[in-house]
């Protein structure tokens, strides 16, 4: 059942903060063709594909948000490029940005499936694509991925460049190898044009790794750059948490996201759809709303439905560098693209 015709634009997403959301990360799917030890369980469980929306509820829920304001949409996962008709759903978001009602569609992957879909994205309006790399040893990547070949990202990066993507590589920060591997990491992305953003890593989902022997928090790390690199501030921004350093030696941008040691939220403008529908306003707390029920009940009640979770938007996360022994939710990082 199609949503109701409206005859006016609606009213911006706006919380009671006075936040306006204009940037919506849609998860396409909970699977993914790796096993990160920092995003999900070895042996993970994952949803039924009959629990996922279609592509073209998909589509519907975005056109939604588009029409409320979100400037700025991501695709996500688990891996979304596994995801059956990723590249349909993309064809039809892409006409908001022919007409000027988006501003930027994007995803981030784990670089694996590039090489089979560069020149599509391309095709369908990506314009950049964020790339998680935690590593450029191949031992050390098989052993974080627990599935992954490295020289098939290296391929998709090739194959993004070739398409004329914008590449930003997302690396989680560790204590121990990541640590002396890291300049090296610098030097590969700005020697090839591209962005590095450094992540905190954050305690979702019971993964089976201890993540108080692996937190390593970016000041602590941004002080040890420091004595090697010349970092100044730069005042850029893509519409995220992310703060970001020229580094002079390569001319680079340096990218630091701190929701453990850092609080991020005070500026947040985004909120996340599961690929079952339900919307999250916070990545680090449990509350959402389910918004599959009302698809078939018009515009009118998904309005209000939407316009009720936003305004419940938290101020903040609930992460606590105090307990990151243990999950803060639940919930694993690829339920949500993180």
């Amino acid at each position: 059942m199609p949503l109701d015709t409206p005859h006016a634009t609606p009213p911006a997403l706006t919380d009671s903060f006075g936040r306006a959301v204009t940037y919506l990360r849609l998860s396409l799917t909970d699977r993914c063709d790796l096993r990160c030890t920092y995003c999900m369980a070895e042996n993970m469980v994952f949803l039924p594909k009959r629990d996922l929306l279609s592509i073209e509820d998909l589509a519907r829920l975005s056109d939604l948000f588009i029409r409320r304001g979100v400037r700025k949409l991501r695709l996500t996962g688990g891996e979304p490029l596994v995801r059956k008709g990723v590249m349909d759903l993309l064809a039809d978001l892409s006409r908001h940005l022919t007409s000027g009602a988006l501003d930027e569609l994007t995803l981030t992957t784990n670089g694996t499936q590039l090489a089979r879909y560069a020149d599509e994205l391309a095709k369908n309006g990506v314009r950049r694509v964020n790339v998680s790399l935690d590593t450029l040893d191949p031992a050390r990547y098989r052993q974080i991925t627990r599935l992954g070949t490295l020289d098939k990202v290296l391929t998709g990066l090739d194959a993004a460049h070739s398409a004329g993507l914008k590449i930003k590589l997302n690396a989680i920060a560790s204590r121990g190898a990541f640590e002396h591997e890291l300049d090296d990491m610098i030097r590969f992305a700005h020697g090839r044009g591209m962005d590095l953003t450094l992540i905190e890593e954050m305690p979702m989902g019971e993964t089976g790794q201890n993540r108080a022997d692996t937190l390593l928090p970016l000041d602590v790390l941004e002080a040890s750059l420091a004595n090697r690199w010349t970092l100044s501030p730069v005042a850029h921004s893509t519409g995220g948490p992310a703060r970001y350093l020229r580094i002079a030696e390569t001319g680079g941008r340096l990218g630091l996201i701190s929701p453990m040691s850092c609080n991020f939220c005070a500026l947040c403008n985004r909120v996340r759809l599961s690929a079952t529908g339900r919307l999250y306003t916070c990545m680090g707390q449990e509350g959402s709303v389910d918004l599959r029920p009302a698809l078939g009940a018009g515009e009118q009640a998904l309005d209000a439905l939407l316009r009720q979770a936003i305004s419940a938007k938290p101020k903040g996360h609930d992460f606590d560098t105090r307990t990151v022994c243990r999950p803060s939710v639940k919930r694993f990082m690829s339920a949500l693209g993180g």
